[in-house]
């Protein structure tokens, strides 16, 4: 059985919606990052939007559906960014431009440390996993797009896939290098490193 995907009840189509939209997003990722997604509650969200609920219901059916929505709006800054790096290829210097965009990544993950919490939070349950990966998927096809120049003797097929491992390993990690304990810095270089290895054995 395929699991559901999660999303809004509708998406507001006047500034003044849009408004309130953009405003119980940015409760929900300071209450999340603050209580953890056991104690995160629409109520509590809606309180401090000071919004009626109905309003939050009105685009939100549930918690799992916001937490979903923070993870699109994550993936809005890593999807430009990849975008700006695949402009820049092909070039013989694309180990540069990769180091670049991690980097950038890596500064996302460590100034906003809501990202995270969003990560796990989307790992609570299979609808909200299904609706992640449908994410990630669509990161990934900017990745294989990317990919084609830098791996031409690459099956279109195996480059998809490869798009995909590279941004779940990249989620993954990003996530690891901020955890409490964890050297970020060491954890990026490893990351880097890793991704550059992959990618030159692809068309070896």
């Amino acid at each position: 059985m395929t699991a559901e995907i999660l999303e809004p009840r509708r998406r507001p189509t006047q500034e003044r919606s849009q408004k309130k939209f953009d405003l119980l997003l940015q409760v929900s990722r300071a209450l999340l990052l603050e209580v953890g997604f056991e104690s995160f509650t629409c109520e509590e969200v809606a309180q401090r939007a000071e919004l009626p609920i109905g309003t939050l219901y009105q685009f939100f059916a549930n918690k799992y559906v916001i937490v979903c929505e923070l993870d699109r709006q994550d993936a809005v800054a890593v999807r430009e960014e990849l975008e700006r790096f695949a402009a820049e290829i092909p070039t013989l210097d694309w180990l540069r431009f990769l180091d670049r965009l991690i980097d950038h990544m890596a500064q996302l993950w460590r100034e906003d440390p809501s990202r995270r919490a969003v990560w796990h939070a989307v790992q609570s349950t299979p609808a909200t996993r299904a609706t992640a990966a449908v994410t990630e998927r669509e990161l990934a096809a900017g990745v294989a797009s990317a990919l084609a120049p830098l791996t031409p003797g690459t099956p279109r097929a195996r480059r998809r896939i490869m798009a995909e491992v590279i941004v779940h390993v990249v989620y993954s990690m990003l996530n690891f290098s901020i955890r409490d304990g964890q050297e970020h810095d060491e954890a990026v270089i490893e990351l880097k490193r890793l991704l550059a290895a992959y990618l030159l054995a692809a068309e070896a």
